[in-house]
């Protein structure tokens, strides 16, 4: 399990948004390269908030929440 690359992903998906829309749909693709452990990509693909700061040890900052975390949360997903 990697704190840093749970903090690629998020930081990927702030600046990329083909990437942000590849995880929203398709997130086994969009992690596969990547070095997580099933939690942590279950947390990156639900926007578990909760898990992912205890998990790097810190708060998101504003920038993350805005532009990942929410649209994640908010998504509908059919």
């Amino acid at each position: 399990m990697s704190k840093e690359a749970v903090l690629t992903v998020l930081q990927r998906t702030a600046e990329d948004i083909t990437f942000y829309n590849q995880l929203a749909m398709d997130e086994a693709k969009a992690l596969q390269d990547y070095d997580l452990a099933p939690e942590e990509q279950a947390a990156l693909a639900s926007g578990d908030v909760r898990y992912i700061e205890s998990h790097i040890g810190r708060k998101l900052d504003e920038r993350l929440m805005s532009k990942v975390m929410v649209p994640l949360l908010s998504r509908e997903k059919w």
